[in-house]
């Protein structure tokens, strides 16, 4: 028997066409070239990618069950799985949250964004942090916690953060770009080959090819 397959089998979904001015919060963060493919020439999700994603839902209610667990009543489950729906002029950003906790300390909230990883960073992620705080904005929440797990032995570590208006804005600021340039159908340039650091994102982006070919196009005709 192959429980690969199996697992596959299970783990695979329907793919359904992304509508443009209906954004959702969790995709700002990466590369917005890939954002924009992903509404432009989107692409069933991989495997791998499928089992990285149902590992992460795993430890997000495993840590649910933690902060439940009547071991720990110095803590306490607010709500998990939260709903975001941001409204502006021209796009609506919205989506149900299923790595997003509210919980309670000492009578004090915080949103908690839980991720899973390999290592445990030195610092948060600048697209983990972001999404926090557009999750702070839009919930009006203002103390959060970044919470990355460790997917081997459970080990944890945290940051936490205040709402910051000016990250709040530049965020908004990346959606209106995705946006204008779908509608317009002018692809945004390609931030994760261009910016340091950023790098990393194109080894797991499922456009990587159609992005290359691009750029090297872009590079003879500014050759010539």
């Amino acid at each position: 028997m192959d429980f690969n397959e199996f697992i596959d089998k299970h783990l695979k979904r329907e793919n359904r066409a992304k509508i443009i001015g209906r954004y959702y919060p969790s995709e700002i963060g990466g590369c917005i070239r890939k954002t924009w493919f992903s509404y432009r020439l989107p692409k069933e999700t991989d495997k791998n990618t499928a089992k990285v994603f149902k590992a992460g839902e795993m430890l997000h209610e495993f840590i649910s069950e933690v902060i439940k667990s009547e071991k720990n009543p110095e803590i306490e489950l607010v709500s998990s799985e939260i709903p975001v729906k941001i409204e502006t002029g021209d796009f609506v950003i919205s989506g149900r949250i299923d790595n997003l906790m509210l919980v309670k300390v000492d009578e004090k909230q915080y949103l908690v964004e839980v991720k899973s990883c390999k290592f445990l960073p030195n610092e948060a992620k600048e697209d983990n942090v972001m999404q926090l705080q557009l999750y702070m904005h839009a919930i009006g929440i203002h103390d959060g916690i970044v919470l990355y797990i460790k997917k081997d032995d459970l080990q944890t570590k945290s940051f936490e953060f205040r709402y910051d208006k000016a990250m709040v804005k530049d965020v908004l600021e990346r959606f209106d770009i995705l946006h204008h340039t779908l509608i317009s159908q002018k692809m945004p340039y390609a931030e994760a080959k261009r910016e340091p650091g950023k790098e990393w994102m194109c080894d797991f982006c499922l456009w990587r090819e159609e992005c290359d070919i691009i750029e090297e196009e872009n590079k003879e005709k500014y050759q010539k």
